[in-house]
């Protein structure tokens, strides 16, 4: 693509300019958000990074790469993070800007790879070394303190099945790499004539690698029976009160569907159930109705030195996946463990509560759980034992505890959500795409259960079964999943592409250092000083008088 002398001149002029550089940093680090749901471009992404990466090249020294890198991520955080405005307000401005340093080296890799006049050598060097520093990026930003792993690049594949394939290989991380590496190769492409040549081979060989894999993957294996699971999505109703008896009249629907296994949303249950026998009776006669046990959600005050709170008998208020059966409690319960960061909790509130005194943020912490649970539920209708691997809400980002699940034994993967907070936003199609991943991940079923919507089922290959439940819907649905026992690469080897980025940084410092070493050995050895001459009288410098 050639650009007009004429306007090639305006731009340069334009962006000599430092601040109207940095808003083109902040535009162009946003552009990816379009490339998640509710937009849902998917084939956005492998173009999304170009016009960022060729801002960042032409910095002219390597100080504004540094900002521009800062700027670029600072308006990609604030993008994908949008929907949280009207809950934190200005101070949403500030963590974007803090989370927004991470991309700061990053904007220096670039320059450093991609400016000026790059070798073949070099451009080849880009495409794996970009992507890697980018996945460094995700990688930090995905821990639970700084936000988790919301708006990985590699997520928004979620409905492509050559990407799911690459999930199941090596997760999400995988798929992330795939999308930088293609857009390094295009902005090669499109701003350095005399790499294309190594930038065509580089798209080649990623092409070649997805195919590869794509022919290679055994996929999640034959499946060897069938579970039934009910939603049950009781829709925008205020008061926990309410939102039980809603809940409740959907799931006596279900009476005579033979679900196996019926799924409430997060915080469908808003009251103690130990503190509360009539709750749980009516729990019980509910599952005695429809011949299945219900995976309920309590979001309530347990009190402290009790068998139910916290492994220190420490109480306050937890989130709770808790399984009644036709007896009533099972005694199964899982505590979430990963909370979310001024939704639930307020990270060094000493020093940042001030975060709930201008917006919506959590007025008091809840509590965590100590360890991930494995429940067992009958199967009806064959009389063995499926195991169910529960998460909540938040949980479904972190590619690390669904696998754990699966390695403990899990058979179906079950995440209850609620996002009525920001119900005309974003973030409910965000989050329920989430669950394709996990499932094509892991290689097992996932169901993505909430209270308003969007509620979803994927089956072990990603691919989405049945219809969704829309932030409209106010229903109860069944879904048919397939088991299946065999294991997905990434659920044997792990996290593989993470070493492997950063296993290439680490090749590049120390190429950096061999580099400077052999420079500095082939540097002549400075010339011995002159002797100074000197004279019967004196020296030629200080001559005796």
């Amino acid at each position: 693509m050639r650009i007009p002398v004429g306007r090639r001149e305006r731009l340069t002029k334009l962006l000599s300019s430092p601040w109207w550089r940095g808003v083109a940093a902040l535009v162009a680090g946003a552009l990816p958000v379009f490339v998640f749901p509710a937009p849902g471009l998917w084939w956005f992404a492998y173009v999304a990074l170009v016009p960022w990466l060729l801002l960042v090249r032409t910095a002219p020294t390597a100080r504004r790469a540094l900002l521009d890198g800062w700027l670029g991520g600072t308006g990609f955080m604030l993008a994908v993070h949008h929907w949280l405005l009207p809950n934190l307000h200005v101070f949403l401005i500030v963590v974007a800007a803090l989370l927004g340093l991470l991309w700061a080296p990053w904007g220096w890799l670039v320059r450093l790879m991609l400016g000026g006049h790059p070798s073949s050598a070099r451009a080849v060097a880009s495409l794996a070394v970009l992507p890697s520093a980018w996945l460094m990026v995700e990688l930090v930003r995905s821990w639970e303190g700084l936000g988790g792993p919301w708006g990985l690049l590699g997520a928004s594949q979620w409905q492509v099945p050559f990407a799911l394939r690459l999930a199941a290989s090596g997760g999400v991380w995988l798929v992330s790499l795939l999308v930088v590496a293609v857009n390094t190769g295009a902005a090669l492409l499109v701003a350095v004539p005399t790499a294309r040549v190594p930038a065509v081979a580089g798209l080649c060989a990623c092409a070649v690698a997805v195919g590869a894999v794509w022919l290679g993957s055994p996929g999640p294996g034959p499946s060897d029976g069938e579970f039934r699971i009910a939603v049950v999505q009781p829709g925008v109703v205020q008061g926990p009160e309410r939102r039980f008896d809603r809940s409740e009249q959907l799931t006596r629907e279900l009476s005579g569907r033979s679900p196996d296994l019926v799924v409430w949303g997060e915080s469908s249950v808003g009251m103690d159930l130990a503190a509360r026998p009539d709750l749980t009776a009516r729990l019980a006669a509910l599952s005695r109705a429809v011949g299945a046990e219900i995976l309920v959600n309590v979001d309530a005050r347990r009190p402290a030195g009790t068998r139910a709170g916290s492994a220190d008998g420490e109480g306050g208020i937890f989130k709770s996946s808790v399984l009644v059966g036709p007896r009533g409690l099972t005694g199964d319960r899982y505590d979430k463990m990963r909370l979310v960061p001024f939704g639930e909790y307020v990270p060094a509130r000493a020093l940042l509560g001030w975060a709930t005194s201008v917006g919506r943020a959590a007025g008091e912490d809840r509590m965590r759980g100590s360890r991930q649970v494995v429940m067992t539920v009958p199967d009806g209708r064959t009389g063995t034992a499926v195991h169910l691997g529960p998460l909540v809400c938040f949980e479904s980002a972190f590619p690390d505890m669904s696998r754990r699940l699966v390695r403990d034994g899990a058979e179906v993967l079950i995440a209850q959500s609620a996002t009525s907070t920001f119900q005309s936003s974003w973030a409910p199609a965000q989050h329920a795409s989430l669950a394709a991943l996990r499932a094509a991940e892991t290689g097992r079923p996932m169901v993505h259960a909430t209270l308003t919507g969007v509620s979803a089922v994927y089956g072990p290959d990603g691919e989405r079964v049945g219809e969704r439940l829309g932030t409209g819907d106010s229903a109860a649905a069944v879904y048919v999943v397939p088991l299946v026992h065999g294991t997905t690469p990434y659920v044997r080897i792990g996290d593989w592409p993470v070493y492997g980025a950063l296993a290439v940084l680490v090749a590049l410092c120390l190429t950096g250092v061999v580099r400077q070493i052999v420079r500095s050995l082939r540097r002549p050895a400075p010339a011995p000083p002159a002797r100074s001459a000197r004279t019967a009288h004196g020296s030629a410098v200080r001559p005796r008088r």
